[in-house]
């Protein structure tokens, strides 16, 4: 029998391109679904000559393309989302359409097609704000979405885990904010924005530097699902991950601190802001007693590792629009 693909949704995106990369790696077949509504495909021009590599050119949302793409698949991994919220303000009704409404339906078409395993790319921005500001939030914490593109996770997430059975196996991962360089990279994200700012204009200007949020670099966010493809069932079957690691929360002040170390010729604007509806530590306790995962980088290292890109000028202008999603 001819060897299973794993679907990977929004797989040219920044963090799908790097997935993709680690499921070849592994001996698996990998079909990417993608519209390309961001981004124009080159992530994923290197994986092309792969013959276990496939790509469809379609939108999430097309009941018909969401069927086609899961002929011979056993496992989904859903990154296609309209992500973060500028982009969901500018078109909320294309945000609930995709990272709502579209979820539900290739959940159900998975069902039919008889995939084992769907995992669902979530957020740890659906906690929104701590009561306790010195404590921690773990995955049984209630969830306070303060943002459309929260709201769309959170609702997203009640479906993926209902439809978990013996038949159909669903994970919800909550990811901590991602950074570092990808085949699809991305400059609209704190940590790489920060370092390109500090970098290319010697300042940076920085709202409400004291309110807290969690990092992830983008290949231990890969990593991440590898790690939850490959457990057993019982492990991850109907369960939700927080995905990062408990040391790697940060205020924005401390991101700041980290780049002066390195760039200590950068002018700073501190802009005060009193409250923040988004302000969370986050524990990663469970996925690393659960399934043994641990990260290996930090955000100084992914300071380092930007820092590095932007300095080799291999990118000739990181303020693009082919750099950002919104």
């Amino acid at each position: 029998m001819t060897q299973p693909y794993t679907l990977v949704t929004g797989g040219a995106g920044y963090l799908g391109s790097t997935l993709v990369a680690d499921l070849l790696a592994g001996g698996r077949r990998v079909r990417v679904l993608d519209s390309l509504a961001v981004g124009d495909g080159r992530s994923l021009l290197q994986f092309w000559a792969d013959p276990r590599f496939e790509f469809v050119r379609g939108d999430v949302r097309d009941p018909g393309v969401s069927t086609s793409v899961l002929e011979n698949v056993d496992a989904v991994v859903h990154l296609a989302a309209v992500v973060g919220d500028p982009a969901c303000k500018r078109d909320p009704e294309r945000a609930r359409e995709v990272n709502l409404e579209a979820t539900r339906s290739l959940l159900d078409a998975s069902r039919a097609a008889g995939v084992l395993r769907f995992l669902f790319a979530s957020t740890c921005s659906n906690y929104g704000k701590m009561e306790d500001g010195g404590g921690y939030v773990s995955e049984d914490w209630e969830l306070r979405p303060v943002s459309l593109y929260a709201e769309t996770k959170v609702a997203a997430e009640l479906d993926v885990l209902h439809a978990s059975d013996d038949q159909l196996a669903t994970t919800c991962l909550r990811f901590a904010t991602v950074y570092g360089t990808s085949p699809r990279m991305r400059f609209d994200l704190t940590v790489n924005e920060f370092t390109r700012d500090a970098f290319v204009n010697g300042e940076l200007v920085v709202y409400g530097e004291q309110f807290w949020r969690p990092y992830i670099h983008v290949r231990d966010a890969a990593r991440a699902i590898v790690t939850v493809l490959e457990a057993p069932i019982g492990s991850v079957g109907g369960a939700v991950f927080n995905v990062g690691d408990t040391s790697e929360n940060y205020r924005k002040q401390d991101l700041v601190e980290l780049l002066m170390e390195r760039l200590p010729e950068i002018r700073v604007e501190r802009v005060a802001q009193a409250d923040d509806p988004r302000d969370y530590r986050v524990s990663f306790e469970k996925i690393t007693s659960r399934l043994g995962y641990a990260t290996s980088r930090t955000v100084p290292d992914g300071l380092d590792e930007v820092l590095g890109l932007l300095r080799s000028d291999l990118i000739a202008d990181p303020f693009g629009p082919v750099f950002r999603n919104s």
